[in-house]
């Protein structure tokens, strides 16, 4: 039997063409995708589709999107074997990393693509974007597919979502895993590195919130909530102390990401320590990832950030900012109130950092 493939379009670029009376950019009926890209009938799989009832751009994309998507391959789990989503490049990489979080034990593909270009544009990159993406999620060996993971594809490289950023608003190479290799590379042959896969794992969340914290089953488990009351902080020269505490104090904040300098150096005045030592003691949690798109945050390694270790101050190790504020949406819904969240956010649950 051929995979069933569900492709689902949520808006962005990919899904434009041309009015050829106005010129304007509009979305296409996706009932007629073969019509558009007829090379998909070559491809050794069965693809359907469907679509939010109205598709958005991705700068609009919230936690409430990110649940109706959600619900779509939950509810058609069952009856698919992959799912491609079209999603605009914007926030591309933040969907990956919720929907990786969202879907425990994902035992088949879900891979996000978009373009640079609108698909009846004469040099767009949607085609190879979408035609590639579809026919990794068709890849299968031993009866069951290869890639079981949440996935992002674009210009010639599959990541994993919860690695990407993207990193160019003109270049086609629009997307970056500065601290994981690409999981295949589509040349002449499509060569998927199978050692570099997610295996999978268990998440030690409690969906119950119950008091103990429990091994989940080997199976597909889908958790769609996130909590909304978090921020990221972005540190600068010339930051003041009226801004830091602003963000601090927060009225019902519950967690901090905080973009610190280098391997996670940040200012060393009294007003600043002390502001993220209140936020603490009234139970904020923050993260410290760095602004760097490669390496990783080693506290301690440098005088400016001792200070934050000594705090107890939850390390995200090379995680992107993307990735983080998924991580910490996440655990902060399900995740018990006794339960540990330095030791879990500092545990890799999606592959999203190296430990």
């Amino acid at each position: 039997m051929k995979p069933r493939i569900l492709l689902i379009y949520t808006g962005g670029t990919i899904g434009m063409i041309k009015d050829p009376e106005t010129g304007a950019l509009k979305s296409f009926d996706f009932t007629e995708l073969l019509f558009h890209i007829p090379e998909l009938k070559q491809l050794d799989c069965q693809i359907e589709t469907t679509s939010f009832d109205e598709p958005i751009d991705s700068s609009d994309m919230d936690l409430g999107y990110w649940k109706i998507l959600g619900d779509i391959i939950n509810a058609k789990y069952d009856d698919y074997h992959g799912f491609v989503v079209l999603h605009g490049s914007d926030t591309m990489s933040h969907t990956g990393s919720a929907l990786s979080f969202m879907f425990e034990n994902l035992t088949k593909p879900v891979i996000l693509t978009g373009s640079q270009l609108p698909i009846g544009d004469l040099r767009t990159d949607a085609k190879e974007n979408l035609i590639t993406s579809i026919q990794l999620a068709s890849e299968w060996d031993n009866d069951e597919p290869i890639i079981k993971e949440v996935c992002v594809y674009f210009e010639y490289q599959l990541y994993r979502a919860n690695r990407t950023a993207k990193m160019n608003a003109e270049h086609f190479e629009a997307f970056s895993s500065p601290n994981y290799p690409p999981l295949a590379i589509s040349g002449v042959h499509l060569n998927i590195d199978r050692q570099l896969l997610w295996k999978g794992g268990f998440d030690r969340v409690s969906m119950a919130k119950k008091d103990s914290l429990e091994l989940s089953p080997l199976k597909m488990i889908y958790r769609p909530e996130m909590d909304s009351k978090v921020v990221v902080l972005k540190l600068f020269p010339g930051i003041t102390k009226e801004v830091v505490k602003a963000i601090c104090e927060i009225e019902s904040l519950r967690g901090i990401i905080l973009e610190t300098y280098g391997s996670g150096n940040a200012p060393t005045s009294s007003w600043f320590i002390d502001a993220l030592k209140q936020a603490l003691m009234k139970d904020v949690r923050i993260v410290n990832v760095t602004q760097c798109r490669g390496g990783a945050v080693d506290m301690g390694k440098y005088e400016t950030s001792v200070a934050l270790k000594k705090l107890g101050m939850v390390s995200g190790y090379d995680i992107t900012t993307e990735a983080a504020l998924a991580k910490m949406m996440y655990l902060l819904a399900y995740m018990p109130e006794t339960g540990d969240f330095k030791k879990y956010f500092e545990t890799s649950l999606r592959g999203e950092i190296s430990v």
